[in-house]
């Protein structure tokens, strides 16, 4: 059975403040209710909430203005790492998100590791294409290049 919530704070997967969603009765009631997340819809929590949802609309466009901005930047940044190898280009061990964040970081380009989609550790050398989410709405590819030390 589904229920109408208002949403009192931004639910990743749902939506903002303000924003009146069905969801199924025991994440509300479990989950939703408890955590202060959503509220049962009546008018007085509507008018309540709405001057928060245009605050929060009007930050969410100049995030998205500022990733929009960065993400311009990574078409000309790429990143190289160089790990040391065995006799026949293998690696020893693998690069993970994390060195490549710390890479970015020593070019001024700081991420959080959540920004960074990159399924498994990369264990070959060559170039790689990384998807990065700077902002819900904008994604670009970052170019890893892991070469020989």
């Amino acid at each position: 059975m589904a229920v109408e919530v208002l949403l009192m704070d931004a639910v990743p997967g749902l939506g903002i403040e303000g924003d009146v969603v069905r969801v199924a009765d025991g994440y509300a009631r479990n989950y939703l209710f408890p955590n202060g997340l959503a509220s049962e819809v009546t008018e007085g929590k509507k008018r309540q909430i709405e001057k928060k949802r245009i605050v929060r609309l009007e930050l969410l466009r100049k995030e998205q203005t500022a990733a929009e901005e960065l993400a311009k930047k990574f078409e000309s940044i790429s990143c190289t790492i160089a790990v040391k190898t065995s006799e026949g280009n293998k690696m020893f061990g693998s690069v993970t998100a994390a060195q490549i964040i710390e890479k970015l970081a020593e070019q001024g380009i700081t991420l959080a590791r959540n920004q960074m989609k990159l399924d498994a550790p990369l264990h070959e050398l060559g170039v790689f294409d990384i998807t990065v989410t700077l902002h819900p709405e904008v994604k670009t590819v970052l170019k890893v290049w892991i070469v020989e030390e």
